[in-house]
């Protein structure tokens, strides 16, 4: 089977990520720009917008190197890719207590067993939630599912159309400085949620934390790529300081479902921001 030859469905993202757009493309796209060139995505996660917009020129980038490298398997060995997810799916019906924690325990070499790997733990751990420790072990426990589908050949043959042509690759987001330089960019920031109080937190999923320190410096960046040009949008949570940050561009309330909460009565609607340069 060929990602050139097989009929594809519109590409979706095939991780769960916490945080993740698709559910928000309807309200963001009054907001896409109408015309640009290259798409840039400096905290690519799930990807949605990306393949929402299946745009054919992308620079993709993200810190995380294991999602880095999820990404350029799916693009570049995707028959690979899909023959050790389905190994994976045989084993985890025959004792998925065990197998679980087995492979969430294992460090595998080669770049398709690590891809596999992560698309396995992001189908069976507990809310599809990414979340590493200070050393970068997952430590997501295993979620309650009783026939989980592990592996989508379809869905994975489709993002891996999309992405062929994508570049993708381990970098922060200040980066895009030196990719993104023209009114034919257009860069979409979706970074680690600001804390909107002191009990919550978007930011420690993984060992690279996000700090207010960090939402500064991005929002700096911001303004030096709006400066240039380009066109910029950002998704963030609805607090004082994105406001104050940001107060120079134009500001819209998105209403966004949150799901990851300890306390269930704290889950909800809520208001969300997206900022545009444009």
């Amino acid at each position: 089977m060929s990602t050139l030859t097989s009929p594809l469905i519109h590409p979706r993202p095939f991780l769960k990520w916490a945080g993740g757009k698709a559910k928000l493309i309807s309200q963001y796209t009054p907001y896409f720009p109408q015309q640009f060139r290259t798409y840039h995505e400096p905290f690519l996660g799930g990807g949605a917008i990306f393949f929402h917009l299946n745009q054919q020129h992308a620079v993709l980038t993200d810190i995380n190197q294991e999602l880095v490298n999820v990404y350029r398997c799916v693009r570049d060995q995707v028959e690979a890719v899909i023959d050790s997810l389905n190994n994976h799916q045989q084993h985890h019906q025959k004792n998925q207590q065990i197998y679980y924690y087995q492979i969430r325990a294992t460090r595998f070499q080669t770049p398709v067993e690590r891809a596999a790997r992560i698309l396995y733990l992001n189908k069976t751990c507990f809310n599809g939630l990414y979340r590493e420790n200070s050393k970068g072990g997952f430590n997501v426990p295993l979620g309650r599912y009783k026939n989980p589908k592990i592996c989508d050949p379809e869905l994975l043959y489709a993002a891996a159309n999309a992405l062929k042509t994508a570049r993708i690759q381990v970098s922060s987001f200040d980066q895009v400085l030196a990719e993104a330089t023209s009114p034919e960019d257009f860069v979409y920031f979706d970074p680690p949620y600001h804390p909107i109080s002191s009990t919550s937190s978007f930011t420690a999923y993984n060992r690279y934390s996000f700090h207010q320190a960090d939402q500064v410096r991005l929002a700096q960046v911001f303004r030096k790529l709006a400066n240039w040009g380009v066109q910029v949008m950002l998704s963030n949570s609805d607090c004082p300081l994105i406001r104050d940050l940001y107060q120079d561009f134009l500001i819209h309330e998105i209403k966004a479902a949150r799901t990851i909460n300890s306390n269930a009565r704290k889950r909800g609607e809520i208001t969300e921001l997206l900022i545009t340069s444009y």
